[in-house]
């Protein structure tokens, strides 16, 4: 899947086990790094974790 900056997703699972951020959690892509599988989040909360998809972290159009 392809995102671009200003897609609001859903957090559906991540593997970090030092974030707050729960499952259904939303946020704003920021970025996405096609080559890196990696999606950088400013998320509703104040976080700033990106989500590394090739690594087990996964999301959802919100």
């Amino acid at each position: 899947m392809t995102y671009k900056q200003g897609d609001r997703i859903a957090l559906v699972h991540t593997t970090d086990p030092h974030t707050d951020l729960k499952p259904g959690d939303e946020g704003t892509v920021h970025r996405f790094d096609a080559a890196l599988a990696q999606l950088s989040v400013n998320w509703d909360s104040g976080s700033r974790l990106s989500m590394l998809l090739d690594d087990g972290d996964e999301v959802r159009p919100a």
